[in-house]
């Protein structure tokens, strides 16, 4: 019940960089000769090659990670050397630090990633230059918008999940190494310097919450779930868009598969594996809070639950991310049949209410008008823009001969110049701020990555 090298040896390699460290915070408190933190230091980098060759792995008696790496440096340095490494620090700091190196690494990758499909969609965004699309609301016809702003809706989210990374990594950027099994230890390891040189800037503050605490796991794991929600909606309007019904998208080959009994069929299945991954994630993150919500401080074995979830959490949200990244951009805009549905579904009848409303009808009196003329038209089996002028002067007095002009799609899309609008002007705006934004974001986690490799980068 109690073995966890399934799922946390995925953090051999920070923990021989925290072992690394130990041992010369060791050597500089005068608890290991410099000829012994040379032979110490020699035998974790031989022990990091054995990991990284496969050489040296857990065995079935291995309770955790830390164990195992334990049992491999005793094999190589000798139980007399080896055995001086565990001084000053216990496996409650010491995994407490680990889970957060190995969160703070891999937030790096996925912010990366999150960035790369962001610049995609923008991309996608700019090839689209004019083209139009029914926009929607309860998934009926609602108003006409470029499709470069459709697309545009989808990334901001992925950009503010970025900002929710880089702030997040503020907290977590603290070692509880030197916190020991809750208390601290006597023996003058100087945790700052360990901190730092494991990629930190400074040392969690309480020694009983740097062991205890979980928090910062179940906030990686929140914006992970947030993510997961983006790629869902996403994933959701892929997969209506590559219906026959909709035609709107065409998914290249290497994103599709076919029917084991259909030959015809051509299925959006990573569309669908990924909106489902995402419920995956989203209950790592109640199992987490499920866990921490009832212990008491300090440390309780309880907590070995919350690496499987969030190492599952951030292997699978950056295979969503590079799935869906690949999958937009080898995909096929179908233009005619967008603009073909912006032709139906009266798209152009809150602008013929605007109309009358700018010639000083109330609007309230002005949706009446123009439900009636809607009414109009599916006696008919019509658009508004079928109606002869006479049907309109017949509802209002106000319309003239120019109405032509606000049932025009083109001229709809164009109006709307305001701040966030779909207008070409206006989305233009907009994907230079994008764009903008993507190179900041992109120079704040080039420097941060810097800083938490050189934790990791000592192997």
């Amino acid at each position: 019940l109690s073995k966890s090298t399934q799922f946390d040896w995925r953090l051999a390699d920070d923990d021989i960089a925290g072992s690394r460290a130990h041992a010369r915070a060791l050597g500089r408190a005068g608890l290991l000769t410099a000829d012994e933190l040379q032979r110490m230091e020699d035998a974790l980098d031989e022990l990091q090659r054995r990991v990284d060759s496969g050489a040296f792995a857990p065995i079935e008696d291995d309770e955790d990670e830390a164990t195992a790496l334990e049992r491999g440096l005793l094999q190589i340095a000798g139980d007399e050397l080896g055995g001086k490494l565990r001084a000053g620090r216990s496996r409650n700091d010491q995994i407490a630090a680990l889970i957060r190196m190995w969160l703070r690494r891999h937030s790096r990758i996925i912010a990366k990633m999150l960035l790369g499909l962001a610049a995609t969609l923008i991309e996608q965004s700019e090839k689209a230059g004019r083209t139009v699309m029914p926009g929607r609301t309860h998934m009926q016809h609602a108003q006409p918008v470029l499709l470069a702003h459709q697309l545009m809706a989808h990334v901001w989210p992925l950009l503010r999940d970025v900002e929710r990374l880089a702030d997040w990594d503020k907290r977590i950027d603290a070692s509880p190494y030197g916190s020991g099994a809750l208390a601290g230890n006597t023996l003058g390891l100087e945790p700052v310097a360990v901190a730092r040189e494991l990629g930190f800037s400074k040392v969690t503050a309480n020694s009983i919450d740097g062991t205890a605490s979980r928090d910062l796991v179940a906030e990686f794991a929140f914006i992970a779930a947030m993510a997961g929600v983006d790629l869902s909606r996403l994933s959701e309007e892929i997969i209506i868009w590559n219906t026959q019904e909709f035609a709107f998208v065409r998914l290249d080959d290497a994103y599709s598969t076919g029917s084991s009994i259909m030959p015809q069929k051509k299925n959006p299945d990573f569309a669908e594996l990924i909106r489902g991954k995402s419920g995956r994630v989203y209950g790592n993150l109640v199992q987490l809070l499920v866990t921490m919500k009832g212990l008491p401080l300090a440390y309780n074995k309880d907590l070995q639950e919350d690496k499987e979830g969030a190492l599952d959490t951030a292997h699978t949200l950056m295979q969503c991310l590079s799935v869906m990244a690949g999958m937009i951009s080898t995909w096929t805009v179908n233009e005619d049949a967008m603009a073909c549905e912006g032709g139906v579904g009266h798209l152009a009848a809150t602008d013929v209410a605007d109309y009358l409303a700018k010639r000083g009808l109330p609007f309230r009196e002005a949706h009446a008008v123009v439900g009636h003329l809607v009414l109009m038209c599916e006696k008919r089996s019509c658009n508004l823009e079928d109606l002869p002028f006479e049907v309109f002067q017949e509802a209002s007095p106000l319309f003239e001969h120019d109405i032509t002009e606000a049932l025009d799609i083109p001229s709809i899309v164009a109006a709307r110049t305001t701040e966030g609008g779909t207008a070409p002007a206006a989305v233009a705006v907009q994907l230079e701020r994008a764009e903008a934004q993507l190179v900041a974001d992109e120079g704040v986690f080039g420097s941060l990555t810097k800083v938490v490799e050189m934790g990791h980068g000592a192997k």
